[in-house]
């Protein structure tokens, strides 16, 4: 069936509902916006005969739903309303929620009901639940939806009538009155609720330093104390901000906007803060914690007998320099560690997404900052390309792209949860890419593959990346258990008699590759082209990250 994909922006849900769709062999075209001309032309091109909206900011035009059926994602379950569904659930502490596939109609949210899917919520960030447990619930909804457009027999439920929800409710936009944080009253659960219902978008609007801020992300600090509402403490561009019982980390900030003024974009918090952070003791986090020590920190290692693991926290998946210079430190002790088996990740949040692009936007030289960037994730690729006396397996309990998905590569072995989607390109960003990417992706999927792949730009299911090679276990798991299972697998892979045969046999295949060409000629070759892209002022590159750090429609191309 022609399917005509319409949302405001590609996130993470269109695409997964793109690629679920696509992996059906349905032919689906994606359309930005919901501008009536627009809308209206990209129908008559495309031919469809079913639009699908997974994530809308404006309501589309009736002309538009009048003349096609509409099928719009909502992400909470039957009789809600109101555009800050999944932040009230949040908010009001649900611990069930759900998503609802209806008609689009003159009521907003008040269409004829295709499909309805329950989830669960566990106590995690809301953008983790909404690329976890959300996203699984509305992909499912929405497959079954279209399923039921296809057959023709289907009849939708109205949303009034006997067959109607039990209530309907309609919320408005979650205001930030509702959101702020009393950081002379509020315990630490309380400010945790409140800054990981809003850790992605909007944040949660606070005054700090004299300034406006919001406040990104929230992690539980379990020995640092001091005054309620001051700084006390960094770590890894993190701030640590005290309680009325304790402490919590923030690592992101972004500055309010001023009227007029440009977009602001988040930051790792230290870097926000800038000149106006007092002098603040950092206080690292021991890289391999003993048992009951919970401080938080990005980037932690752990064993469990012949297995080590290195767990990554890194907010949106993206590696400044610092991220990948820590990152390489961090690999290069677990090396050092008695282990014949290392796991890379295996978290329920990103795996990586590659460079820092905001962080490479902020900076006084972009260009130049972007140089060490690339130079530093290509230090920590070929570590990992390199390491020939164990088996290092990439552990994908979330997505990722471009450099991210390189990184992945690396390793031996790709295990993805099911519902993981992966943008192997660096196309939409105007780069060619690093990483070793010329080496790594032939290598798996085959050159004709490997430039479809970095050519068409566009995300693949785990499924889909498994059935051409980039991906050697899919692992079914709810978000939440992914790491479990994984660690499963990976004491199965170390006891496995077969090991130090693959082992042997993978030094012996890296050192014959080595010969054949060595991998300091791949980067190379990469580079020269990056180097080009990055400071040439003329090359898209700058105009394409400007706007994608500021969430600003792409410039025209040419």
């Amino acid at each position: 069936m022609r399917i005509l994909l319409v949302a405001t922006a590609f996130n993470s849900l269109t695409q997964r509902v793109f690629a679920e769709l696509q992996d059906r062999a349905h032919g689906v075209t994606v359309h930005l916006g919901t501008a009536e001309d627009g809308l209206r032309a990209a129908l008559r091109s495309s031919g469809a005969e079913l639009v699908v909206a997974p994530m809308l900011t404006t309501a589309l035009p009736e002309s538009v739903w009048s003349r096609t059926t509409c099928l719009i994602v909502h992400p909470g379950p039957p009789g809600d309303r109101g555009p800050s569904a999944l932040d009230w659930a949040l908010h009001e502490g649900a611990a069930r929620w759900g998503v609802t596939v209806l008609q689009a109609g003159a009521v907003m949210d008040g269409g004829d009901i295709w499909a309805d899917a329950e989830c669960d919520l566990p106590e995690a960030a809301k953008s983790d639940l909404y690329r976890g447990e959300v996203t699984e619930a509305a992909v499912g909804a929405v497959l079954l939806a279209v399923e039921r457009f296809a057959d023709g027999r289907w009849r939708p439920r109205p949303q009034y009538g006997p067959d109607a929800p039990p209530a309907i409710r309609t919320r408005p936009h979650l205001a930030q009155d509702l959101r702020r944080i009393d950081w002379g009253s509020d315990p630490t659960d309380l400010v945790l609720d409140r800054l990981r219902a809003a850790d992605s978008r909007p944040g949660v609007l606070d005054t700090l330093l004299g300034e406006q801020w919001y406040l990104h992300g929230g992690r539980r600090e379990g020995r640092l104390r001091g005054r309620p509402g001051e700084l006390i403490a960094t770590r890894s561009g993190a701030v640590c901000r005290a309680t009325v019982d304790g402490a919590v980390w923030i690592p992101e900030l972004r500055r309010r906007r001023s009227p007029g003024g440009p977009a602001t974009f988040k930051l790792p918090a230290v870097s926000a803060l800038g000149p106006l952070l007092p002098e603040l003791p950092e206080v690292a986090a021991p890289l391999m914690p003993q048992d009951g020590d919970d401080s938080w920190t990005d980037i932690r290692y752990s064993e469990d007998g012949a297995v080590g693991r290195l767990h990554i926290d890194l907010p949106g998946g993206a590696m400044s320099t610092d991220h990948c210079r820590r990152m390489l430190a961090a690999y290069r002790f677990a090396c050092g560690r008695p282990t014949s088996v290392l796991v890379l990740g295996g978290g329920r949040g990103f795996f990586s997404n590659g460079i820092h692009l905001n962080v490479i936007e902020a900076a006084a030289d972009p260009a130049a900052e972007s140089w060490a960037n690339i130079n530093a994730i290509d230090d920590l690729v070929l570590e990992v390309l390199t390491s020939t006396d164990r088996l290092v397996v990439a552990a994908l309990g979330g997505n990722a792209a471009a450099g991210g998905v390189m990184l992945a590569l690396a390793a031996d072995e790709v295990w993805c949860r099911e519902g993981v989607v992966l943008n192997p390109h660096y196309r939409l960003m105007g780069l060619y890419g690093s990483e070793y990417w010329t080496y790594s992706l032939p290598r798996r999927a085959g050159t004709a593959e490997a430039a479809r792949l970095t050519g068409r730009a566009l995300p693949l299911t785990a499924g889909a990346a498994h059935r051409i090679g980039l991906v050697d276990r899919v692992i079914e798991a709810a978000p939440g258990d992914f790491t479990a299972q994984t660690a499963r697998f990976a004491r199965l892979l170390a006891a496995s008699p077969a090991l130090q045969e693959r082992i042997a046999a993978k030094k012996a295949a890296r050192e014959a590759d080595e010969r054949a060409r060595p991998l300091a000629a791949y980067r190379a070759e990469e580079l020269a082209v990056m180097h080009r892209q990055f400071f040439s002022p003329d090359e898209p590159y700058h105009a394409l990250r400007s706007a994608f750090v500021r969430k600003l429609p792409p410039p025209p191309a040419g």
